[in-house]
C-alpha cells in the first residue's frame, strides 16, 4: 500500500461510475468468480475499496437523488421509485443546488451519459440540472441495442430526440471518453450512470462470445452486460491516462442498490437479501475510491459510509463547500488520517421498509415486523437477535422514528403498494432470513417497489 501526500491537488477531475443494480458479489474485486472483471479490479487496486459502503436506498432513483444532493433524499419525499401519477411534479427540489451545479460554481465542465431517472419534464432534467452536456436517456430501464425487441429506446442528447445507439453500453463510455479529450486542459465532472447490468437483460453476439462456457442462457447474457461495463471502466481509465490526466483525477465506481438476484441472475456474494429489501444484500454496494497519489492504492477499508458520501467527498476534493449536507467527506477516512465509521448511524426508510445501522449492529424493518443483527458476528443476517436485545431493539426503533420525523412526506408521484400486498413484505424479509426460497415477484408486481 502506498502513502498518500499531505496535500491533494487543487480542483481534480471527477468522475462517478455509477452501475445499475450491481451486486455485492458481482466482480472480482468483491469475491466475484464466474467471469473477469479486470478494469474494476484494476481500479481497485489503485485506490481503496470499501466493504461497508451502502447505497442510500434499496431502488434506483431515491439512491440517485442522494447522489446528486448529498443528503437524505426523504428531507424531499424521495422515499421510493416513482409511479404513473402526478410526474409533472417528479423531480429533484429546485430549491436545492445539485452535485454538478455546485461543481460548475466552481469552474468544472460537466456532463452526464446514461440513465436519469430523476424526472421528465424538462425544469427536472439533466441539462436543467447543472450538466453542461447530456446523453442518455430518463426512465428507469432502456433497452441496450437498437434491434432489442423489448425496453425504451427515447435516446436523448441534451433534451432533443437522439439516434438509439447501437449498443447503449459502448455508446455511453464512447460519450465519457469524447468528453475527457474535449475538455483535458480544465477541470471536469463526469456522471457515468451507466443502466448496466439492469433489466432487460439484453447484449450484443460479440460480448456472449466472451462467455460462451455458461449454460444458463440468463446468467451469460447478464455477465456478457456486465463485461461491457467493465469494458466501459477501462476505456474511461485509458481516456484519462492518455491525456495525461490519471494522477489529478479522482474515480468514485458504485452501484445504485444491490443485485435483483429473482430477475437478473445478479449475487449479492455472502449477503442475505436482495434490492428492494434492506436487508444488506439490497442496500450494501461494492465501491471503489481511486484517486493516485491521494487516497492510498491497494488499501481495503470497513469504515461505513452511503452514497451522499460521494457528493460531500467530490465537493471537498474540489475545495468546494458542503454547507448543509448529510453527507460526510470521506477523503481524511480514505487516507487514513480519520479512523471508525463516518456516520454514528445510518437511516433507510420508505412506505414498507426501514433500517438503522449503528456500529456492528443494525435494525430491520418490514412494514411491522422488526429484526436485529450483529453484522460482525453475523453478515449474512440469519440470526434474528430482536428477542435476545429487547432495550437495544427499541432505542434504535425510537431513533428510526425520531429521524423519520424530521423527514418530508412521500411525494405524490410516488409508487405506493397495492392493497393485497400487505404483508407481503415482511413474509419475503423473513423469508430470506430463515433461509427458504423466497420469490419476490409476487410483491414486487402486487404494487410494491420496483
Amino acid at each position: 500500500m502506498t502513502a498518500a501526500p499531505s496535500r491533494p491537488p487543487v480542483r481534480p477531475n471527477i468522475i462517478v461510475i455509477l452501475a445499475d443494480d450491481l451486486g455485492y458479489g458481482d466482480v472480482g474485486a468483491y469475491g466475484g468468480r464466474d467471469v473477469q472483471t479486470p478494469n474494476i479490479d484494476r481500479l481497485a487496486a489503485s485506490g481503496v475499496r470499501m466493504t461497508d459502503f451502502y447505497a442510500n436506498q434499496a431502488t434506483c432513483a431515491p439512491s440517485r437523488a442522494a447522489l446528486m444532493l448529498g443528503k437524505y433524499q426523504q428531507r424531499f419525499g424521495f422515499f421510493g421509485n416513482p409511479g404513473a401519477r402526478n410526474l409533472e411534479s417528479y423531480g429533484l427540489p429546485g430549491s436545492e443546488r445539485t452535485l454538478p451545479e455546485r461543481l460548475k460554481a466552481r469552474g468544472y465542465a460537466t456532463a452526464m451519459v446514461g440513465k436519469w431517472h430523476l424526472g421528465y419534464t424538462p425544469p427536472s432534467s439533466p441539462n436543467a440540472r447543472g450538466f453542461d452536456s447530456f446523453f442518455g436517456f430518463l426512465e428507469g430501464a432502456f433497452a441496450y441495442t437498437a434491434h432489442a425487441s423489448s425496453g425504451s429506446k427515447a435516446a436523448l442528447r441534451d433534451g432533443k430526440p437522439a439516434t438509439m445507439p447501437a449498443h447503449t453500453t459502448e455508446a455511453f463510455t464512447k460519450e465519457a471518453v469524447d468528453f475527457i479529450d474535449q475538455h483535458k486542459s480544465s477541470p471536469f465532472f463526469i456522471y457515468a450512470s451507466y443502466n448496466a447490468v439492469h433489466a432487460p437483460l439484453q447484449t450484443t453476439q460479440a460480448y456472449l462470445d466472451r462467455v460462451k462456457g455458461i449454460k444458463d442462457p440468463d446468467r451469460r447474457t447478464y455477465l456478457a452486460m456486465l463485461l461491457a461495463l467493465d469494458d466501459g471502466v477501462g476505456e474511461i481509465v485509458k481516456a484519462l491516462e492518455r491525456n495525461g490526466l490519471r494522477q489529478n483525477t479522482l474515480i468514485v465506481f458504485t452501484s445504485d442498490n444491490g443485485g435483483p438476484t429473482w430477475q437478473t441472475t445478479s449475487t449479492n456474494g455472502p449477503l442475505n437479501g436482495v434490492k428492494v429489501t434492506t436487508l444488506e444484500g439490497g442496500i450494501r454496494v461494492p465501491t471503489i475510491f481511486s484517486w493516485p497519489g491521494v487516497v492510498p492504492q491497494g488499501r481495503t477499508s470497513a469504515t461505513v459510509g452511503i452514497g451522499m458520501d460521494i457528493t460531500a467527498t467530490a465537493l471537498r476534493a474540489a475545495n468546494a463547500p458542503t454547507d448543509g449536507l448529510d453527507g460526510v467527506n470521506l477523503l481524511p477516512y480514505l487516507r487514513g488520517k480519520k479512523s471508525g465509521d463516518a456516520h454514528r448511524q445510518l437511516f433507510w426508510e420508505s412506505t414498507m421498509f426501514g433500517a438503522v445501522r449503528e456500529g456492528r449492529w443494525k435494525l430491520v424493518r418490514a412494514e411491522g415486523d422488526y429484526f436485529l443483527f450483529d453484522l460482525h458476528s453475523d453478515l449474512g443476517e440469519r440470526r434474528d437477535l430482536a428477542a435476545v436485545h429487547p432495550r437495544r431493539v427499541a432505542r434504535m426503533k425510537t431513533a428510526l422514528a425520531v429521524w423519520a420525523a424530521t423527514m418530508a412526506p412521500p411525494g405524490n408521484w410516488m409508487m405506493t403498494p397495492r392493497p393485497e400486498s400487505k404483508g407481503k413484505y415482511a413474509q419475503l424479509v423473513r423469508g430470506y432470513v430463515d433461509g427458504a426460497a423466497v420469490n419476490p415477484r409476487p410483491l414486487l408486481y402486487g404494487g410494491g417497489p420496483e
